[in-house]
């Protein structure tokens, strides 16, 4: 097969300005998702008002949405190999979307939790192939730093998240308020048509790539001789990643609530640890290409189990917001340099179905995550101790980088 040309080399002054519109255009897709998974955590806590839901009710409310995330991010992310990440990164956006606006409507527990199997599995597809699409787009010496700062916009999404659910929610009825939510979150759908026409073919594009395997075949590759350390290392990181982020951060209003403060009053703190996600990521993009990515993810995780901890033992409105604070600052540039270091440990062929993959594998967390609150809370585990298995969840996954990642830092990605 004869190899696509080569791009006419760009000007100084165009190469930035590509880089910054594919760092809007899919930035603003993954800001959109955020809204949605951050309206979430506050939409628990309204239904559990309006349709008196009970914890364990609340738990898998939660967890379904991961359940669709792990269908969509190992589904989808083969589909990107085979049919190009451009295609499936509308796809993605266009069905979580909808999915979004009809579940504004829904009548009962059972109809809403299909809907939000059908979101999560959107959600969970666009954000892999996202992240590769941008990662095969970049020069080597400024892909680790693209791709956090692609991650940062999703602060900016639970920032949007946080304000409406502070600004707009309260001024309804409880069980209003929510679905006037949920529509806010379906914007995505007129997005997605947009993108269509602005997104650049994939690069390389699937022409030009080496053939690409079955889907049994490549997850056989996966754990291939030389891939497998690098598949064991990425299923373990992301499962500890997403089974603490999805277990502490759902439930932060709720957990405030628990501990005393009014539930109008914990979407304030919410709000201010949000915003403590932003310097996380430029901290996390201005580190990752000049100490490396093993650096970043161990030094940020480690950041993480620490402000877990004092999050879960804080015993005045201080310790808990600043706790609060640190907790957002780390994990969240923790998940900036996972999305980056990722992509590059695969080649073109596999790459987006070994993204899927161990994103697909972190959803399990995603399912267990929102589960264990109100599990151990009725075996009489105090908050401290929830939050103590979610710090030491998270230094499993700091061990796995350190003896079985490789440092990716300046590698050129295989086509």
């Amino acid at each position: 097969m004869t190899p696509a040309p080569a791009p006419t080399p760009a000007s100084p002054d165009s190469v930035p300005l590509s880089r910054n519109r594919l760092l809007f255009v899919s930035g603003t897709a993954w800001l959109f998702d955020a809204m949605d998974v951050g309206l979430l955590a506050f939409v628990l806590a309204a239904l559990k008002v309006s349709w008196s839901l009970t914890p364990a009710q609340m738990g898998w409310l939660g967890s379904i949405n991961s359940i669709g995330m792990a269908v969509g991010a190992v589904a989808f992310g083969m589909w990107a190999d085979k049919v190009g990440r451009r295609r499936v990164f509308i796809a993605t956006l266009l069905l979580f979307s909808i999915a979004s606006g009809l579940s504004a409507f829904a009548t009962s527990l059972a109809v809403l939790m299909v809907l939000r199997f059908l979101i999560g599995a959107g959600l969970g597809g666009e954000l892999p192939v996202a992240s590769t699409y941008v990662s095969e787009r970049v020069p080597a010496h400024e892909r680790g730093r693209v791709v956090v700062l692609l991650e940062s916009f999703w602060a900016v999404g639970w920032l949007l998240a946080a304000l409406i659910a502070y600004f707009v929610m309260p001024q309804f009825e409880p069980d209003t308020g929510w679905r006037v939510a949920m529509v806010l979150g379906a914007i995505p759908a007129l997005y997605a048509l947009y993108l269509r026409r602005t997104l650049d073919d994939d690069a390389p594009a699937p022409g030009s790539r080496k053939p690409v395997p079955p889907w049994t075949e490549r997850l056989a590759l996966l754990w291939s001789a030389p891939h497998r350390r690098s598949t064991a290392m990425l299923w373990l990181l992301w499962f500890t990643v997403v089974f603490s982020y999805y277990g502490m951060f759902l439930w932060l209003p709720s957990v405030m609530v628990t501990k005393g403060f009014a539930l109008i009053k914990s979407f304030e703190y919410v709000l201010i640890m949000t915003l403590a996600q932003l310097p996380g990521y430029f901290t996390a993009a201005w580190l990752i290409e000049r100490a490396g990515r093993k650096f970043v993810l161990v030094t940020y995780l480690l950041g993480t189990a620490a402000s877990a901890w004092s999050f879960g033992n804080a015993g005045s409105e201080t310790a808990l917001l600043v706790s609060g604070i640190l907790l957002s600052f780390f994990n969240l540039g923790a998940w900036g340099a996972l999305y980056a270091y990722t992509p590059e440990n695969y080649p073109g062929g596999i790459r987006a179905s070994g993204v899927g993959t161990a994103a697909g594998i972190g959803r399990l967390g995603g399912i267990l995550g929102p589960l264990a609150i109100p599990f151990l809370g009725a075996q009489g585990w105090p908050t401290s101790a929830i939050f103590a298995l979610f710090a030491i969840t998270i230094v499993a996954g700091v061990v796995g980088v350190i003896l079985l990642g490789r440092e990716t830092r300046g590698q050129q990605m295989e086509g």
